[in-house]
């Protein structure tokens, strides 16, 4: 298969704001990950070499299939771009080019170096080397077709959360588990048992291969695709969901199903700008919000459900 890349650029004073706009419009348009060029950020000094020097400009870049759809939402992105400019003042430009699939794997790797999560958390790409340190937990991945680096802000709130919530033992949900990087984070911190669900077969396939790349014991694990928690019979301890704000609203009222009373549920992928309307929605569901964390305009909640 064909892929048509689009390659945002703009010029903002705000540059995280239009960052997080610009991806929340690929993801309208049903683009599972982005790709983020920041000209300020360089890897660190100390975690590899070769690493490529920063872009000119920020911008976003998104995939599309190259399909006979993809020049209606070629045309619907920058339609959107054009509203984004008139209410925000935010000036985009659009370049598109056709790669291969092979291509659009391996393009953005670069640009992908070990990043430290947490003071014990290291997300490491599998094809970077990095030196690990006492006590560190690395998480190694090789995110392929399947979205889930660690980089992004949600992946890391996420992260940060199973941390501080998971208990030796627990059994874990990881629903929409993309790359599977929530499901090796929960292995790693104790997880005695972990399920992954995801509506695309190719991240199914992507999870299943680094749970193994991490020597994740195959007995502790089941991940298959479905939708949402649909085809979950089990019930959990706690339930992770790095997805956005619009499919955690579609989700909530089903949660309670597989979560037991007084077990924990961490979503993730959230906007500032739809922080209240989930937090809303989380009361009128009977889950008690514990703990609210934001990075660069993405938020991450922790709620008890407390359905009786």
């Amino acid at each position: 298969m064909k892929w048509i890349s689009a390659t945002v650029t703009f010029d903002a004073s705000d540059r995280g704001l239009a960052t997080d706009l610009v991806a929340d419009i690929f993801y309208s348009l049903c683009v599972k990950g982005v790709v983020v060029d920041e000209p300020d950020q360089d890897p660190l000094q100390d975690w590899g070499d070769n690493a490529v020097p920063p872009p000119e400009k920020p911008g976003v870049t998104g995939y599309f299939p190259d399909t006979s759809a993809v020049a209606e939402q070629c045309r619907i992105l920058e339609a959107k771009l054009e509203r984004l400019q008139r209410k925000m003042g935010i000036t985009t430009a659009v370049t598109y080019a056709r790669i291969d699939e092979q291509d659009w794997a391996e393009a953005w790797k670069e640009y992908f170096w070990p990043e430290k999560i947490t003071d014990r958390i290291v997300v490491k790409p599998t094809w970077r080397d990095y030196t690990t340190q006492p006590d560190e937990l690395v998480i190694e991945i090789d995110p392929g077709m399947a979205f889930g680096t660690g980089t992004h802000p949600s992946t890391a709130l996420c992260i940060r959360m199973i941390e501080a919530y998971l208990e030796p033992g627990d059994c874990f949900l990881d629903v929409g588990t993309g790359s599977g990087i929530l499901s090796i984070a929960a292995a790693k911190l104790g997880a005695g048992r972990i399920i992954g669900v995801d509506n695309d077969e190719v991240a199914v396939s992507v999870a299943e291969k680094n749970l193994l790349v991490n020597h994740i014991n195959k007995n502790s694990y089941k991940l298959f695709c479905g939708n949402l928690v649909d085809q979950v019979s089990q019930t959990v301890d706690l339930l992770a969901a790095n997805i956005l704000a619009e499919v955690i609203l579609e989700l909530l009222p089903n949660v309670s199903a597989v979560l037991r009373k007084g077990g924990l549920f961490i979503s993730s992928g959230i906007v500032t700008e739809k922080k209240e309307i989930v937090l809303s929605c989380l009361a009128k569901n009977q889950f008690t919000t514990l703990q609210v964390m934001e990075k660069e305009g993405w938020m991450a909640i922790a709620a008890r459900n407390d359905v009786q």
